[in-house]
């Protein structure tokens, strides 16, 4: 179904339960492979088999395209983020737990949507809300970091957020490292976080790992709480 409008021009060609997820995928793996600029919204209304007029019934510019896939790319983290730095405990736990789910989430979708980021469109001043969502998952990130080496000031407490955006180059190179949304945990997840503890001097133990993983698959696709009204 795409909504109100005039029928497809073909049968459904893209994953998606909605017009506008099916719009996204195709907006992503365009903007991805072609670049932004050289997509138009015809060219995104053909890949689903949409008119263009529909697809303007879901998203009246290409730049509030761009928006929603970018915040589709750091709200399921940011959400897991704010879970974990709420349980509280051990931070070298929670910070190997958040690096390994947020990893997980970077190898699942089928665009490699963090790509994105470093194009220069999105730097745009529509784009602020996705950015502070960015700086907030970040700062989680640094929180949880400078706690583990129990000093704020640490450079290397801004390093493993970075490791786990690593992720989005390594799968530019190897597009084989894609993951299922669903399952068990990613090796290449767990090698990530790992990888955050090494850097900050902590060695994973099995113990650690399992903890981690239980963390994971208890709490990435858990709902926001009720009354959670933080700023998005």
């Amino acid at each position: 179904m795409t909504g109100p409008g005039r029928p497809r021009l073909v049968e459904s060609r893209r994953p998606g339960a909605s017009g506008r997820e099916e719009i996204l995928d195709a907006a992503g793996e365009l903007f991805v492979t072609r670049g932004f600029a050289a997509t138009s919204t015809r060219a995104i209304a053909d890949s689903v088999g949409i008119r263009q007029a529909s697809l303007y019934h879901h998203f009246p510019t290409k730049e509030s395209i761009l928006a929603a896939l970018l915040d589709s790319t750091v709200e399921p983290s940011l959400r897991y983020a704010r879970t974990l730095a709420d349980l509280g405990g051990d931070p070298a736990l929670l910070l190997w737990a958040l690096t390994a789910g947020d990893s997980w989430n970077l190898l699942t979708d089928r665009s490699n949507l963090g790509r994105l980021y470093l194009i220069p469109e999105a730097d745009a001043a529509g784009l602020s809300a996705f950015h502070a969502k960015r700086r907030e998952l970040h700062g989680i990130y640094r929180t949880l970091a400078a706690q583990v080496v129990a000093d704020p000031k640490d450079p290397r407490c801004a390093l493993p957020v970075r490791v786990t955006e690593s992720v989005i180059a390594i799968r530019a190179d190897d597009p084989t490292m894609a993951a299922p949304a669903d399952g068990p945990l990613p090796a290449s997840a767990g090698l990530v976080a790992d990888s955050a503890l090494r850097i900050l001097g902590i060695e994973p133990t099995d113990a650690l790992r399992e903890a981690g993983t239980a963390l994971v698959a208890t709490h990435r696709h858990a709902a926001p709480p009720p009354g959670d009204d933080r700023p998005e």
